[in-house]
């Protein structure tokens, strides 16, 4: 066993350097928010949190969140390399990479250790809260001499478009990668459509700490990864796996199960369907899925047919109570990027072939979608706000 120690994830250069002996075999780095003294309030040794981890561990992330209680995963020095080298073969090599999400979740993580495995130094962009303006003014910063890549969440990403239609220079900045990931949720096929029509390659990838960040990129497994559907589920296997959640041995005996072959999996709570030709396609989250007038209802695909409708490519769904039906999809929107009305709403649902249980019965116009740390919506603080408009 050794040390697991907390280093402000704000301060990358440390970050940086802990993450490098972490990686080396040195004590395990647990990143943690400028604003709190403790992920999640809590010290290690508090409440029977360990204060040492197994010697293969290497880094501890908390999970966003944003759907669930936060989680602490723990990740191998093995299960990181194994992460960033798929990724640079998927990819164009080894490159330069902008640091554009908050190192204390593993997609920024990741930025930093592929960084340290590819002998480059990540641009950070600017503290505060992201701008296109401040991401252009980042990526000027990088050399050419070597493949650039970013990764991002599809809110930055949209906003970077919106700017990039009226800034050459943000416009230039996107198209300059090599590479964009967008993931940590899914992206609208209306911003995916913009962005290639921009000239930006924009790669949309699938994973979670569990899996130390994106391993399946527009479908497709990388290099070592094996995909399956197990009762609808989506299962992840390879050596990108996390070892387990701290302090919880019952969790990761539940959420990591070896098959008769020895092979270990990561129950993702997904729901998702390979095509002949082995594309993933993710529906939604299991725990997602409502009952409305007896017909099962799939948040997440509602979701996707509502943002093809123009202005709502932000746009979260989640369920509200209703007396008659059980429970009923509603909507939540940025009030300044959507005009359009719930009966519009609606028949976009039909169009794309959803019962009518899967109609959103409720529209919550917002000044701005409250988000987490890690750039993705805060659906349950959604969630209240929808029924609080409504009580």
């Amino acid at each position: 066993m050794k040390p697991l120690r907390r280093v402000p994830a704000a301060d990358v250069a440390a970050l940086t350097e802990a993450l490098r002996e972490a990686l080396a075999g040195g004590d395990a780095v647990w990143p943690v928010p400028a604003d709190t003294a403790a992920p999640v309030g809590v010290e290690p040794g508090a409440s029977g949190l360990p204060t040492t981890v197994p010697d293969d561990i290497a880094l501890v992330v908390e999970t966003s969140g944003s759907t669930d209680a936060p989680k602490r995963v723990m990740l191998s020095a093995d299960a990181l390399i194994s992460s960033a080298d798929a990724t640079a073969d998927r990819l164009d090599g080894p490159g330069r990479w902008l640091l554009a999400l908050p190192g204390h979740y593993v997609a920024g993580a990741q930025v930093l250790v592929r960084s340290i495995l590819a002998g480059t130094a990540p641009v950070s962009v600017d503290d505060g809260p992201f701008t296109p303006e401040g991401f252009a003014e980042a990526s000027a910063r990088l050399s050419a001499d070597t493949p650039r890549y970013a990764s991002l969440v599809p809110v930055q990403l949209a906003r970077i478009l919106d700017r990039a239609e009226r800034d050459a220079f943000v416009a230039a900045a996107l198209t300059g990668y090599d590479a964009v990931l967008v993931g940590g949720q899914a992206l609208a096929p209306e911003l995916a459509v913009r962005a290639d029509e921009l000239g930006a390659r924009i790669v949309r990838t699938y994973g979670s700490s569990e899996t130390a960040g994106g391993c399946v990129y527009d479908g497709r497994p990388l290099d070592g990864v094996d995909v399956r559907i197990v009762d609808g589920l989506v299962e992840l296997a390879g050596p990108m796996l996390a070892a387990g959640y701290l302090g919880a041995p019952e969790r990761t005996a539940l959420t990591f199960p070896t098959d008769r072959r020895g092979i270990r999996w990561y129950r993702t709570g997904d729901l998702g369907e390979l095509a002949p030709d082995g594309t993933l396609r993710i529906r939604g989250r299991a725990d997602d899925v409502v009952i409305s007038g007896g017909v099962k209802v799939v948040l997440g695909e509602v979701e996707r047919a509502i943002r093809a409708v123009p202005g709502f490519a932000e746009a979260v769904v989640v369920a509200v109570d209703d007396a008659e039906w059980g429970q009923r999809p509603a909507v939540a929107v940025a009030a300044a990027a959507a005009s359009a009305a719930l009966a519009e709403l609606a028949a976009a649902t039909d169009a794309a072939g959803f019962p009518p249980a899967a109609r959103p019965v409720r529209l919550l116009r917002l000044d701005a979608l409250p988000q987490l740390a890690s750039g993705k919506p805060d659906r349950r603080r959604i969630a209240r706000l929808l029924a609080e408009s409504h009580a």
